[in-house]
Order: structure tokens, then sequence, then C-alpha cells
């Protein structure tokens, strides 16, 4: 199979990948998972998302293999569930966010 016929499938995979991360909620909880594993009371602790939408927002990104999680009994732990993820996340910070202070 060549190039040009992996590409679409591969963009379109992308896409998505990329619509998971295009919202300003999802990088605020980002930010703060490449400090590490949160529970979903320490995200919304953190990010002031609302839990309602911190359920949808960790839904989305769960579909796309952006994050992944773990129970402890009642307790749901969030991580990034990809190397890229933090490095894009680790990109973004530096060209949008470090010297901010």
């Amino acid at each position: 199979m060549d190039l040009m016929q992996i590409m679409p499938d591969k963009a379109e995979m992308v896409a998505g990948f990329l619509k998971g991360l295009a919202n300003p909620s999802r990088l605020l909880i980002l930010c703060t998972l490449t400090q590490g594993e949160r529970s979903v009371t320490e995200l919304i602790a953190a990010t002031g998302v609302p839990q309602t939408s911190m359920s949808q927002h960790l839904s989305k990104l769960k579909t796309e293999g952006i994050v992944e999680f773990r129970r402890e009994h009642r307790t749901l732990y969030y991580s990034i569930g990809q190397p890229v993820v933090t490095e894009i996340m680790t990109t973004l910070y530096e060209h949008f966010c470090a010297g901010e202070a």
C-alpha cells in the first residue's frame, strides 16, 4: 500500500485527534494532566471547569484516546494517554504561555 492510499485515513484520524484538543477547557485539563495523574475532583479544582462540563470534556478526550483513566473504589483518576500529547502540550506551553507570568 502506498502513501497516497494511507494518507486519507491518517488525515481523518489526526483531524479527530486535533478536534479533541481544540477546546479551551480541554486544553486546561490537559495542561493540568501534564503535571501528572489527577482525580476528577482535582481537575475541577485546578481548572474551574464545572463538573457537568468536565464529564463531557473527559469523555471526548477518552474517545479520542488522548487521556486514559483508572478507577480506585469510587474515584476516577485521569492521565495523559499518549506521549505525543505531552509533547504537543509542552510545545503549546513554550509558544503561548512561557514568560507570561
